[in-house]
């Protein structure tokens, strides 16, 4: 019985299906089952790619996968990959190899972002509605990629289609999306247009792509706030709540075959806000006398990114192209908080008042402007990329201002600021490198990049060496290898696992050096059928001049700098990770494993973590398995799954008591940091799909112009941890008992989407 399930599975592989998509938008134009052959694009891990330690994860995959909340999510996605780990269950943080959540390298269409997450770290701040690639780098480091020690992922945005206009919206159980990318015509194309048969060959110059996306928790939230303030507040009121939006576009025009202009934005923030007031008066039961109190309070949050990015392009021959490159970025948080209190005391003919007023604004800052130059020059046997660019960072990690007057029995007025100043880091860089390929069997890729980091007069010289080869030692095996060397000028201080205020961005200084890490992978690579990728690496990484707070230290407090809260040490990490992945056809997904260990050690006089001993980072985990697939039973309905397996993440736990006979009490005792190994994590994802075409068989347009020639609506219907698995989210002791937090039981959603 077995075999005869195994040839249909085997079956259901070698079948060929191909969703015919367009090739500047992305969206699905049709579908239906053939021999398919692909030409003009080379997977990046495949055989005849130098490149390792490199994966391309699909749009098509990241959208009809299982997501929290039905929200579909892109660094969700790509935690399922081997050698990537998230911070805890439910959030978007990335931890690369070992690597910490700040030494990733996020690209939004070329320009870093800071903060990728919303709803602190539940989801990230991409919107799948209007993502065309993303690629994933954990090691062999092309030398244009800089500033960071662990990863690159690379996300573009889509340019939008130059012949037909898409668009769509979906609304689900946590936000309400709308999306929209076509050509904008001139007067005499559109003339052109309506009066040719085929309009598809009527093209513009000039296309866009517009999204946007907002949450409706506030709106939950407000009938509950409203009957909490009619039970509880005796005539005061409470308005409370949270949301988070996100607005994407993208213009690009064409001059002429050889120039090509784009613009780039992108706008979100997290907005919580909370508004309470009283009016109560409290009677004397023994004469007339009474007291009036008039309190309002308030508090908001604010966190997120504005982005803004010009492209220009122009091809100089056939075989050179350069591209100009200008970027501002802003990132911050405020967090505000007032109070105005009001008295009145009457008793008799005598009346007093007072006044209390207290405010506090405390924000984090920084801002980014970008410009460079690249150029790509291809030949025969050569690949050659090369640039040089100049990056100018204004760091503000801590301002706080403090207001405190009263008016009345004592009068008192406190005006206070405190701030750290503004840094400000100069970054230039060049760097050049070349895939070049002698013979059929052999590539070489090499490269290197030079760059200087000035600081308060301070100035880091870095020179970074890229290396990988391939040898083919068959048509569908190679064995590669790379080393890469990197280097890192700004460094996160968090002491949570969420993306949370209290997260600071801060640079490099004359007491706290760059980091930097070396890195060595070898591995193989073998096309199985030309439809199913196997890939099995080994990596080893050693860093140094890693950051973190101190032995009780944290953000809270604002009378020492943030220099004096961290120590400053060293770490390292290796494992094995093997991936196998299908990207065609009716059954598509791919199974990841790794084996891993990630260490630390903190050393160095004045910042000794754990006694000087080397310990186990908070993130490593023994083993990681993820299974994720996708069928598509028929046109119209597919199914999807994930299965997640991992080691427990770690945690500092006092794991024995003693009795101080001098405080008389109870004390716990820690052997080292991290000491503690969670339960072990998994969870079953499933989703459903459904297509539902508008057009009857035979259409073939559902308007007099046919511009919803392929308009469909989409019902999904996800349920997260499907077998309700009570997975650790954090561990604490209570009542000398060891208990376990869990955050998210089965939890299934439905959403609808329109697109045309």
């Amino acid at each position: 019985m077995r075999k005869y399930w195994l040839l249909i599975l085997l079956g259901s592989l070698s079948v060929s299906a191909q969703v015919t998509r367009d090739s500047v938008s992305g969206d699905t134009i049709g579908f239906h089952i053939r021999e398919v052959e692909v030409l003009g694009h080379q997977s990046i891990s495949s055989p005849e790619s130098s490149q390792m330690s490199a994966v391309e994860v699909p749009i098509l995959q990241i959208q009809t996968i299982p997501a929290l909340g039905g929200e579909v999510d892109v660094l969700k996605a790509i935690q399922l990959l081997p050698g990537v780990q998230s911070a805890s269950e439910g959030t978007t943080g990335v931890y690369v190899r070992g690597g910490g959540a700040d030494e990733n390298l996020i690209l939004l269409d070329g320009v870093p972002l800071y903060n990728v997450s919303h709803a602190l770290g539940m989801f990230s701040v991409f919107n799948a509605d209007i993502l065309q690639n993303v690629t994933l780098y954990k090691g062999n480091f092309p030398a244009r990629y800089g500033s960071r020690l662990s990863s690159v992922i690379d996300v573009e945005q889509i340019s939008g289609d130059n012949v037909r206009w898409h668009g769509g919206v979906s609304v689900g159980l946590i936000s309400a999306k709308i999306h929209a990318q076509g050509p904008i015509f001139t007067g005499e194309q559109l003339r052109a247009r309506k009066l040719s048969q085929d309009k598809d060959t009527i093209t513009a110059n000039t296309t866009f792509a517009v999204a946007a996306r907002r949450t409706y928790y506030d709106a939950l939230l407000a009938p509950l706030m409203a009957a909490v303030s009619a039970n509880e507040l005796n005539g005061g009121s409470a308005v409370g709540g949270y949301y988070f939006y996100d607005v994407n576009a993208k213009l690009q025009h064409r001059f002429a075959n050889n120039d090509r202009l784009s613009a780039s934005f992108y706008m979100g923030d997290d907005v919580i806000y909370i508004h309470y007031s009283t009016d109560e008066t409290t009677r004397s039961s023994y004469n007339s006398s009474y007291t009036r109190q008039k309190t309002k309070m308030g508090l908001r949050w604010t966190s997120g990114n504005l982005m803004a990015r010009l492209l220009y392009e122009h091809r100089l021959t056939n075989n050179l192209t350069m591209q100009a490159h200008a970027h501002f970025l802003r990132f911050g948080y405020n967090l505000s908080e007032n109070m105005d209190a009001d008295q009145t005391q009457v008793n008799g003919s005598n009346t007093s008042t007072s006044t209390f007023k207290q405010s506090l604004n405390y924000n984090s800052r920084l801002i980014d402007g970008v410009v460079k130059t690249d150029f790509l020059y291809d030949s025969r046997n050569h690949l050659v990329h090369f640039g040089a660019g100049y990056e100018l960072h204004a760091f503000r990690p801590q301002i706080a201002n403090l207001m405190v007057a009263g008016i009345g029995t004592e009068n008192y007025d406190l005006d206070t600021l405190y701030s750290s100043g503004t840094t400000f880091g100069h970054e230039a860089y060049l760097y050049a490198e070349d895939s070049y390929s002698p013979v059929k069997w052999f590539k070489l890729d090499y490269g290197l990049r030079a760059s200087l980091y000035g600081v308060s007069g301070k100035v880091y010289p870095s020179v970074e060496p890229r290396l990988g080869m391939r040898f083919l030692v068959h048509k569908d095996v190679a064995l590669k290898a790379s080393y890469s060397y990197m280097s890192q000028y700004v460094h996160m201080l968090s002491n949570t696992s969420i993306s949370s205020p209290t997260d600071l961005w801060v640079p490099v200084t004359k007491s706290i050096p760059p980091m930097r890490s070396m890195q060595v992978a070898g591995g193989v690579s073998y096309d199985i059928l030309h439809q199913v990728e196997l890939s099995i690496e080994g990596y080893y990484k050693r860093s140094t001049n890693l950051v973190e707070y101190k032995e009780g230290a944290s953000f809270f407090g604002i009378s020492t700098g943030w220099e004096e809260k961290v120590a400053v040490g060293d770490g390292w990490s290796y494992g094995v990770e093997i991936l196998l992945q299908r990207k065609v056809g009716l059954v598509t997904g791919w199974i990841g494993y790794t084996w891993s260990r990630a260490m630390r050690q903190f050393d160095r006089p004045g910042m000794v973590i754990n006694n000087g001993k080397p310990y186990r980072a908070k993130y490593d985990r023994e083993h990681d398995l993820s299974v994720t697939l996708q069928y598509r039973i028929t046109p119209k309905f597919e199914i999807a799954g994930t299965f997640v397996y991992g080691t427990g993440n770690r945690a500092t736990l006092a794991t024995q008591r003693y009795y101080d006979p001098v405080e008389r009490v109870w004390v716990g005792y820690i052997s080292e940091r991290n000491n503690f190994v969670m339960p072990d994590y998994h969870r079953l994802d499933l989703a459903f799909n459904w297509h539902l075409p508008h057009k009857k068989s035979g259409d073939i347009s559902l308007s007099k112009g046919g511009w919803l020639r392929d308009a469909e609506h989409l019902v999904s219907v996800s349920v997260y941890n499907v077998y309700c698995h009570r997975n650790p989210y954090m561990m604490i002791v209570e009542d000398n008992k060891l208990k376990q937090i869990s955050l998210f039981p089965i939890l299934p959603t439905v959403s609808y989407a329109f697109k045309f």
